[in-house]
């Protein structure tokens, strides 16, 4: 099916993501971040026709967690917090599900009213070089760890070393490695921080605190214009930013509700594409006008309004979990909507291979669609838990790792 598409084009990005050195093995052996080594949900698993027929292979119980999982070399990542009181990074042995290391920190803090529905816990997803592990606790920490031993190599508490104050969500943003640095948006903005020692280095795009202050998003690096560059996006804008300097490069303002600008950016050649809840789709062209000066406009804008579900690109279409639930694929050369589905559960986390989504939702169902553009088709559904699952899928080898409100099962593929 990929035929349709663009299967030059997926094979490329596919070869992008094991050079930039999110991971130190190949891909598909390892899910080492927020949506795995690329952050876009790509996988080089082979997704099979059906999924009724997965097995179970471990379950272990665990503490209240929005974080996915990652998985590095022999073992799998987790978090938790436990009794409102603190916040746990764990190791397990991705073969038996066993625990092999445990660190904890205090770290538990209450969201406002109208976000603690669904809870208050630590909402972050780590990242891993294969070496050492970096995580975000609720209370604005950002901290390292000893892949193999679990020791703690550096830590930086923002709140309480740098004065900076608490964003009122917590720290949501999942962090990236990339090379020597560590990317994340914490600590009253957009922050480099040196891996080995967690030095600071650059501040960008300070913030001023308050309800709105904290991002909602994750960033991503991309090259854009010829320049490669961290791409974030803030509660109301979408910026690019100079890698070694901390520099803004250009600034696209996004409409929200409430800053819920929450999606991952989505780079699509020299666009990037995102759906805000209260606002709209958009395509942003990003241009360099000069060596020193970048200029954005908007290529198309359209009626879809996302939610909190990233989307799947593959070849020229984009695959996108509605506010209203439902599901379409847009084709990004103009934004037109080719269908729109049923209400399907209040999220999907999603993960593809190129032919096939595996979707799962908040209720806990998994979903196999085929990615195609003309029409939705739903290959097999299958119930996976009876908790909430608000954290992302992780997909390594043929591994799925679906981390549920208070535990983690191992299903082969």
């Amino acid at each position: 099916m990929l035929s349709r598409f663009n299967r030059r084009q997926f094979t490329a990005s596919i070869a992008t993501l094991a050079s930039v050195g999110l991971a130190n093995r190949a891909l598909g052996d390892n899910w080492p971040c927020w949506r795995g080594s690329g952050r876009d949900g790509k996988c080089a698993t082979k997704l099979p026709a059906t999924i009724s027929q997965l097995r179970e292979a471990w379950s272990v119980a665990l503490g209240d967690s929005y974080s996915g999982p990652i998985v590095s070399g022999k073992q799998v990542l987790v978090t938790e917090t436990v009794n409102a009181k603190s916040e746990t990074l764990i190791a397990l042995d991705r073969a038996t599900g066993a625990q092999v290391w445990k660190k904890e920190w205090e770290g538990a803090m209450s969201v406002p009213f109208f976000a603690k529905s669904n809870g208050d816990w630590i909402r972050s997803t780590p990242a891993t070089d294969g070496k050492r592990i970096v995580v975000g606790g609720m209370r604005d920490v950002v901290a390292c760890f000893d892949t193999e031993t679990g020791n703690e190599l550096w830590r930086i508490d923002f709140n309480k070393e740098h004065k900076v104050d608490l964003p009122s969500f917590g720290l949501v943003c999942s962090p990236l490695i990339d090379g020597d640095f560590v990317y994340v948006q914490a600590g009253g903005g957009v922050r480099q921080i040196r891996l080995v020692d967690g030095q600071l280095g650059w501040l960008a795009m300070k913030e001023s605190g308050g309800m709105m202050g904290g991002a909602f998003s994750s960033p991503v690096i991309a090259e854009l214009g010829g320049m490669r560059q961290l791409i974030a996006a803030t509660r109301d804008a979408m910026v690019g930013i100079d890698l070694a300097s901390g520099k803004e490069l250009w600034q696209r303002p996004i409409q929200t509700f409430r800053g819920m600008n929450i999606l991952t950016p989505t780079v699509f050649g020299e666009q990037i594409f995102t759906s805000s809840y209260g606002g709209r789709s958009q395509a942003i062209n990003v241009k360099a006008a000069s060596s020193t000066e970048w200029t954005t406009d908007v290529a198309w804008e359209g009626k879809s309004e996302a939610y909190m579900s990233s989307p799947i690109v593959i070849g020229d279409y984009a695959f996108l979990h509605l506010k209203n639930q439902r599901v379409c694929c847009i084709d990004l050369k103009d934004g037109t909507e080719k269908w729109r589905t049923q209400p399907y559960g209040k999220y999907w986390s999603m993960v593809t291979d190129g032919e096939r989504i595996l979707a799962l939702d908040e209720a806990g169902k998994l979903y196999l669609i085929a990615a195609n553009p003309e029409k939705f088709e739903l290959l097999d559904q299958l119930q996976v838990s009876t908790e909430p699952c608000w954290a992302h899928l992780a997909v390594a080898d043929d591994e799925v790792y679906v981390r549920f409100q208070h535990g983690l099962k191992m299903y082969k593929l």
